[in-house]
C-alpha cells in the first residue's frame, strides 16, 4: 500500500468511530479509503515502483493459481470486509480459494482472504507493518506477504496459534516459500523493477 494516513475533519465521525455507512458517504475522488478498527485511512496515488511490484506479484501469483485452478487473485481497489469495524480494507493483492469464493456477482469479499499482499512505501510502513498486520492477524488471514521495493525483500508471515510468525524473509534469487500457495516458484528479484 502507498501513503496511508488517518483522515480527520470536523463534520466527519471521530477516528475510531467510522462505519461502513460513513465510508459510503465519502466522495468518489480517486483516493483509496479504508477503515481499520473504526479509523479511516486514505492512500495517495502509488509510485511506479509500487505499481510494478503489485503488477508483477499479482501476475505471478495469478498464473500459479490459474494453472492449478486454485481460486481467485484480485488487486486493489477491491473491498474486503474483515469485520464490522474493519471494512472496507483494500489489500494490494488478495487470494481466495475457489471453494470459499462466493457464487455470482459480488461487490466485496466478506471474511478473511486466504492470503494478502501489501507493497510498502516509506509513508505506509506503520500502516502495513502495524495497523494492517494486526487487523489481518485478528481476522485470521492464514498468510500475509509484505513486499518492500526499496529493500527488494519479501516477508512471508503465516498464522500460527492466532499470531503471525515469520516463515521467511526472501531477497535476490531466493524463491518464495508459502504455506498457502505450496510449490509456488517465484524468484524475489523478479518482483522489483
Amino acid at each position: 500500500m502507498t501513503t496511508a494516513t488517518p483522515v480527520a475533519a470536523q463534520t466527519q465521525p471521530a477516528q475510531g468511530e467510522w462505519t461502513y455507512a460513513d465510508y459510503l458517504k465519502l466522495p468518489n475522488d480517486g483516493n483509496r479509503y479504508e477503515i481499520v478498527e473504526g479509523v479511516l485511512y486514505v492512500a495517495n496515488a502509488p509510485s511506479a515502483d509500487h505499481q510494478f511490484t503489485v503488477t508483477e506479484t499479482s501476475r505471478q501469483i495469478g498464473n500459479f493459481v490459474k494453472d492449478r485452478k486454485l481460486g481467485r487473485v484480485l488487486v486493489a481497489p477491491f473491498e474486503v470486509h474483515l469485520s464490522e469495524r474493519s471494512r472496507p480494507v483494500q489489500p494490494d493483492i488478495l487470494f481466495v480459494t475457489g471453494a470459499r469464493w462466493p457464487q455470482g456477482h459480488i461487490q466485496f469479499f466478506a471474511g478473511a482472504p486466504d492470503l494478502v499482499v501489501e507493497v510498502i512505501s516509506p509513508s505506509s510502513v506503520r500502516t502495513d507493518r502495524v495497523v494492517k498486520f494486526t487487523a489481518y492477524e485478528a481476522a485470521g488471514i492464514p498468510e500475509y506477504w509484505i513486499a518492500n521495493p526499496h529493500l527488494r525483500t519479501l516477508e512471508v508471515y503465516t498464522l500460527s496459534n492466532a499470531e503471525y510468525a515469520l516463515l521467511g524473509e526472501f531477497t535476490g534469487e531466493d524463491k518464495i516459500s508459502s504455506g498457502v500457495l505450496v510449490g509456488i516458484d517465484v524468484v524475489v528479484s523478479t518482483l522489483f523493477g
